[in-house]
């Protein structure tokens, strides 16, 4: 998702009064004449998920975030927020972060929008995914209203999506510095996976919402796990995630497992299934729940080192897990770790 910018430049002419000239003030006109010449506004035109082309007026002021909300503090963008998805209400970075004086409204839930309520809003941007091309269609005719789709289905995508809002909201350098702390923590792990050989790559699968559904290669964890030095059985599947069945899985003997931090069901579950006792992953207890943190944030790159310690936790004996993850949110976030859910150790 490449952006492109364009500039629109708006010059200014300036009749001055012969009387103004005469009170001495030539110096305090030329400068705002010169200011006032350089004031330019910038839109910003690419191609959102959905295949559409949007042209937005830069910096957004107003901003219905409907999802990628993680995003917001680490762009520093909570006083252009005007409305959110009713999850962002329930996510602890959110709560965490959130200045307590600020309400705002809930415009719907993960799959829907209430296109009326956008409408009142007058905001310049609604920021979604590409869940109804049909409603969001709607909501663009209902009010003046922009919509940007988003869908990251690798790493590469979700750091173009991340330096798309940071050039929306005018937050370029913000963004340029979380992509540069991810990629700390990531070289750390490319680093210790470097020794790997192609049969010591540890088998790992991602569990969705079901225990049967698998991420696959269209997903930005599909990446994170390979940059572990792991394999993901399930990445010749060309999708994003599918379902599969339990003779699937017992063929791939995945040799560890995690669950999405979304899940209903806990890493005891699986633990505790006769379905899954042979394999290999439960009979050695290396099933892991992530924690409830979106993958389409800056978060994905201390849920990869902790993924990365339980798949090798022999190469992460000299790496203090809490110590990196504190530091990451502290420069990201701008909050200590201890603000929000601790991840499973």
């Amino acid at each position: 998702m490449k952006a492109k910018m364009s500039i629109i430049h708006h010059s200014l002419r300036v009749v001055l009064p012969q009387q103004v000239l005469k009170k001495g003030c030539l110096l305090w006109i030329t400068l705002a004449f010169l200011s006032a010449t350089f004031v330019r506004a910038e839109t910003l035109s690419f191609k959102d998920k959905r295949g559409v082309t949007v042209a937005i007026d830069t910096p957004v002021k107003r901003a219905i975030i409907h999802i990628n909300y993680e995003i917001i503090p680490a762009l520093g963008v909570w006083d252009r927020v005007v409305g959110m998805g009713s999850t962002a209400f329930t996510n602890d970075l959110v709560k965490a972060t959130k200045p307590l004086t600020q309400k705002i409204p809930v415009v719907g839930d993960i799959n829907r929008i209430n296109a009326e309520h956008v409408a009142s809003l007058k905001a310049d941007l609604l920021i979604t995914w590409n869940y109804n091309i049909e409603e969001l269609r709607f909501i663009e005719q209902k009010g003046k209203t922009k919509v940007v789709a988003f869908y990251p289905e690798s790493l590469g995508e979700f750091y173009d999506m991340l330096r798309t809002m940071g050039a929306l909201f005018g937050k370029k350098r913000e963004a340029s510095y979380t992509i540069q702390r991810m990629e700390q923590l990531f070289n750390l792990v490319r680093k210790k996976a470097v020794t790997n050989s192609p049969e010591s790559k540890r088998r790992v699968l991602w569990l969705g919402g079901k225990p049967t559904v698998v991420i696959c290669r269209n997903e930005p964890i599909n990446n994170i796990i390979e940059m572990t030095g792991a394999k993901n059985p399930a990445s010749t599947i060309n999708k994003r995630n599918t379902e599969v069945s339990m003779e699937q899985i017992m063929a791939w003997d995945p040799e560890v497992i995690f669950i999405t931090g979304h899940a209903t069901y806990s890493a005891k579950d699986i633990m505790n299934n006769p379905q899954w006792k042979h394999v290999k992953a439960v009979r050695h207890g290396r099933v892991y729940k992530a924690p409830e943190w979106s993958t389409w944030s800056p978060r994905l790159a201390p849920v990869t080192l902790w993924m990365a310690s339980r798949i090798y936790p022999e190469r992460y004996r000299d790496v203090n897990l809490e110590k990196c993850i504190d530091e990451f949110c502290r420069a990201v976030f701008h909050i200590p770790y201890a603000k929000v859910t601790q991840i499973e150790r």
